[in-house]
């Protein structure tokens, strides 16, 4: 299909900088089958669901992955996209034109890395010198890696080590938030709980890669990024029980979506799974295990609003987006959240 299918335009005053407090009054704008829209508040979320339903929440947890150092004197930035091994992470960098295979970087407080490999597309791998875990290395020398359009607005600062974290993060990985878990609360769970609705998590390490733009024309020519995901036995055959007892498996967040869909066979039956995976959902996906998604609001001509056009339909979502605009929605991962049910 023709990228610019799925462009629209967006005033830049719609883009939060900073979330709403508390995180689950947030609006949520809710759109059914048949296109129909309703305004609503998160904190609503229970009684848009049906008991026996399943929210799937991502507990990946974001690292501080965005660094800055010097290579002789040219001032280098890398920001983390993906795990190799222990010492080793691919990187996109900035000021690439500067750095060789080989080359050191000083990134500050006694962390250092080594430029190993030149990828195709324009990525470096990173190998981190001496002893100490790669995360306590970040944890002295890196920053959170907020999304462009929010740090080509403001510096990150000491509120958005809290802010960018969902309150489901445990495992380390992640160089983006989970932006649609970013909205529950204790008091929000609970409500979710008090009305039947069941919950399960995975685990996908979301990379910088989720920001890269769509730079060609045809969906067909675009080369999807690959993120690590894990499904262990125990939530597949949960969520395989949910399913046969009539609930519906609703995605809190496309992190979440592309993972079960990638776990589930042409039957819907939700497998163990634990790899990369690199799932490009377009309209015409036939979806085979997810019923529903909640998510916030994403870029043109982005690969998450194709995501959510194969779910809803393309006019539908573009429909359901200019609401939005005119509504005065807030928009990306600080922004307000929709809840798709088709």
């Amino acid at each position: 299909m023709r990228v610019d299918l799925f462009d629209f335009e967006l005033p830049p005053e719609r883009i939060a900088l900073r979330p709403v407090s508390p995180r689950d009054s947030a609006r949520m704008l809710c759109v059914g089958g048949e296109g129909n829209m309703v305004d609503a508040s998160v904190s609503d979320l229970p009684q848009k669901l049906r008991k026996g339903d399943c929210l799937i929440f991502n507990d990946t947890r974001v690292i501080p992955a965005q660094l800055t150092g010097r290579r002789g004197d040219a001032t280098i930035g890398a920001t983390l996209h993906k795990r190799i091994d222990l010492r080793r992470w691919q990187a996109f960098i900035r000021n690439a034109k500067r750095l060789h295979i080989g080359d050191c970087i000083d990134f500050g407080q006694g962390v250092l890395a080594k430029a190993e490999e030149h990828h195709d597309d324009g990525s470096f791998t990173l190998f981190f010198e001496g002893d100490e875990p790669v995360e306590v290395l970040l944890h002295r020398a890196g920053t959170m890696p907020l999304p462009p359009y929010i740090a080509g607005k403001r510096p990150t600062d000491a509120r958005d080590a809290e802010d960018y974290q969902t309150m489901f993060a445990q495992k380390d990985g992640a160089v983006a938030a989970p932006t649609a878990s970013l909205h529950f609360t204790p008091e929000l769970m609970q409500a979710v709980h008090d009305a039947g609705i069941e919950t399960a998590t995975l685990t996908l390490h979301v990379g910088a890669g989720t920001f890269l733009p769509v730079k060609v024309d045809d969906t067909t020519n675009h080369r999807m990024h690959s993120e690590w995901g894990s499904i262990d036995v125990e939530t597949a055959d949960r969520l395989n029980s949910i399913r046969e007892s009539g609930g519906r498996l609703i995605a809190v967040g496309t992190t979440s979506l592309r993972l079960v869909e990638s776990a589930a066979d042409q039957n819907g039956l939700v497998h163990p799974f634990e790899g990369d995976t690199d799932i490009f959902i377009t309209p015409g996906y036939r979806f085979k295990a997810i019923n529903g998604l909640m998510t916030n609001f994403h870029l043109p001509k982005s690969t998450l609003f194709m995501l959510v056009s194969a779910l809803m339909g393309r006019e539908t979502m573009q429909a359901a987006y200019a609401h939005a605009i005119s509504n005065e929605y807030r928009f990306y991962s600080y922004g307000d959240s929709s809840l798709l049910l088709p």
